[in-house]
């Protein structure tokens, strides 16, 4: 896990010029990489990689980077490739050579083996840049899901590319808000275009999509970006069984969690005391149990006591079965008031709500105890209906087919405590689901152009495409949404800067392709079943989890108490300066500085001055 930034000019350079840049742009990832800089620039200086290193797999000098293979291949790489001794065993015996114990060489390998092919071979988290020197062509990927970020800037003859904007501002990338992002997330919270999911918050800097590559061929500069995976929401297997499904499922996630146990330093997991999280501790002590290693495992909390939606009864459940060391922290205002600036800078674009400062003092808390790699439970929710949002939906499909089953579907869910409203809107949504959908978008731009402080001005650079909204027949097409498009993303950016600002490594279990491609291949009522969200995932478990974890009934979703923190003195102070500099800035009307301030929980309607602080401290940083 490491920092990656450098750029390629159609143009030879100066290379001593060349090469103080390239520091100034690593310089800023040093809290990506602490442990180690390389760089590497071609002998006419078209070509330059700078990389910060995070030792994790074969913490030896051979393994550092940028690193070249067959005298011709150079890559600086962000990630891991959690199946690299397979691949490696596999490409030996094609006659590839290997001088180092690292997946960097393997991703080398591979990739003068297969060429883009080799992407298909890889299960991990990466973001790589490989030069070619025989073919004058760059390579940039990104892995499937997006859970390692790639940007770039592309000006005239020059295009460059780093694992944070920060790196682009150090090389002289002009740093200019995109107005209708901010727009969009100011009056609707949005922290992504839908309609071109490659923009970010600033005018010039593009995200290399998910799933996708790039290819830049000199001399011509040609660029050319492909997809090169999707997940298949359409292909569903009718016929599986039961037990047939939880056993391959068990299997999957069981596999996943022992991949990403393969490390050469201390290695820990979050524990929040939900369902995800102490699944994947359960799945790691059950590893250890097999290996004949009995150490305790390192988890990591937070805690709110008095907070009702504090889970610290569910972490000492789990701290009782378990053979595991909690360490635990309790967020307050004063450290948030003291820490915003710093998450921000590290962010980078606005967010959501406060949970993610949560987990930004989690993985502070795994540096304090010297824990680097930290395993976690993002993408559970999104790819087995795990937010109780995913009801409507689920019903709505059962509609389609039988009035009689989404009857029996919904009084199984109220008997679980779910009280969710479901009426003729959703009964219509479910025969006309373009009508909903247009609907939707429509109520979007109403309250974007409703919102009574936006300057009318401001208002008018509004992105209509950004609102759309997706179509949706069936469960599988709103998780595909949320899993692909809208959703996971932000949390997996939230995880990887809040990681890194500590210099940790987070890995998801529950984002191996094959393990997600499979639920997308199962029935729906798979996925929420008598009444229960994530319904395979508990069957898998309910032999392994105390009762009360498994077959839980509420959804917290890792919330902080954001609406005391909301009320701190300084933090209204706070407010008040980003709602004035929002005024200056002509973005708002000088009528908000008369309006009372709010206190809203995450992720609540009206949360307006969250996304205030947020929106200035973006643009005074």
């Amino acid at each position: 896990m490491c920092g990656i930034a450098g750029f390629v000019s159609r143009h030879s350079t100066n290379i001593a010029q060349t090469n103080a840049v390239l520091r100034s742009m690593t310089e800023t990832l040093t809290h990506r990489g602490p442990e180690g800089e390389g760089f590497w620039i071609n002998d006419n200086g078209t070509v330059a990689m700078g990389h910060r290193r995070l030792k994790i797999i074969d913490l030896s000098e051979g393994a550092a980077q940028p690193m070249q293979y067959d005298d011709r291949y150079t890559i600086t790489y962000n990630g891991e490739i959690y199946n690299y001794p397979e691949l490696k065993k596999e490409l030996a015996s094609k006659n590839y050579i290997f001088k180092t114990e690292s997946d960097t060489e393997v991703i080398l390998a591979a990739y003068a083996c297969w060429k883009e092919e080799c992407l298909g071979h890889f299960d991990g988290m990466f973001s790589f840049v490989i030069w070619d020197k025989t073919e004058q062509l760059l390579f940039c990927a990104r892995d499937r899901f997006g859970e390692k970020p790639f940007y770039f800037h592309t000006a005239g003859d020059s295009f460059l590319f780093a694992s944070e904007m920060k790196a682009l501002w150090a090389a002289a990338v002009p740093r200019i808000i995109q107005n209708a992002q901010l727009l969009h997330y100011i009056t609707l919270g949005l922290v992504q275009n839908i309609a071109r999911p490659d923009l970010t918050f600033f005018e010039g800097i593009y995200s290399l999509q998910p799933g996708h590559f790039l290819t830049l061929r000199l001399p011509d500069f040609d660029i050319q970006t492909v997809n090169y995976w999707d997940l298949d929401k359409e292909t569903v297997d009718m016929g599986i069984s039961e037990r047939d499904a939880i056993e391959k499922f068990s299997f999957l996630l069981g596999r996943s969690v022992q991949r990403r146990l393969r490390s050469d330093v201390a290695l820990g997991t979050s524990l929040s005391g939900g369902l995800d999280s102490s699944s994947i501790v359960s799945l790691i002590c059950l590893s250890q149990k097999k290996t004949g290693t009995f150490p305790d495992l390192q988890t990591f909390s937070a805690v709110f006591p008095g907070f009702e939606r504090d889970e610290s009864v569910y972490i000492d459940e789990m701290a009782k079965k378990f053979p595991i060391q909690n360490h635990q922290i309790t967020p307050g205002a004063d450290e948030l008031f003291g820490d915003f600036d710093r998450l921000i800078y590290h962010q980078e674009e606005p967010f959501q709500s406060l949970s993610i400062y949560a987990q930004f003092k989690i993985y502070e808390l795994a540096k304090q105890q010297g824990v680097k790699v930290i395993l976690d439970g993002q993408g559970a929710d999104e790819t087995i209906a795990g937010y109780p949002k995913y009801y409507h939906w689920y019903w709505q499909e059962l509609f389609r087919n039988s009035h009689a089953s989404v009857h029996t579907a919904r009084l199984a869910a109220s008997k679980k405590d779910q009280k969710i409203s479901w009426g003729i809107k959703n009964k219509l949504a479910a025969y006309w689901p373009g009508m909903a959908a247009s609907q939707l978008e429509k109520r979007a731009f109403r309250q974007l152009s409703d919102h009574p402080f936006i300057e009318n001005e401001f208002k008018s650079v509004v992105d209509r495409p950004a609102l759309s909204k997706p179509i949706v027949r069936k469960l599988n097409d709103i998780l595909y949404f949320h899993t692909s498009q809208l959703g996971l993303q932000e949390l997996l950016r939230y995880a990887d800067r809040n990681s890194m600002a500590h210099g940790r490594e987070v890995r998801l279990p529950f984002l191996d392709h094959e393990l997600v491609q499979f639920l997308f291949s199962l029935p729906a009522q798979f996925k929420i079943k008598d009444g229960w969200t994530k319904w395979i995932l508990r069957s898998s478990m309910q032999n392994q989890l105390p009762g009360r974890i498994v077959w839980r009934k509420d959804k917290v979703g890792f919330e902080p108490p954001q609406m005391k923190w909301m009320q701190d003195k300084r933090i209204r102070e706070r407010i008040l300066e980003s709602r004035m500099r929002l005024v200056k800035e002509h973005i708002l009307k000088p009528a908000v500085m008369q309006e009372p301030l709010q206190a809203n929980a995450a992720h609540e309607h009206g949360n307006d001055d969250f996304r205030y602080l947020c929106a200035a401290a973006i643009l005074k940083t």
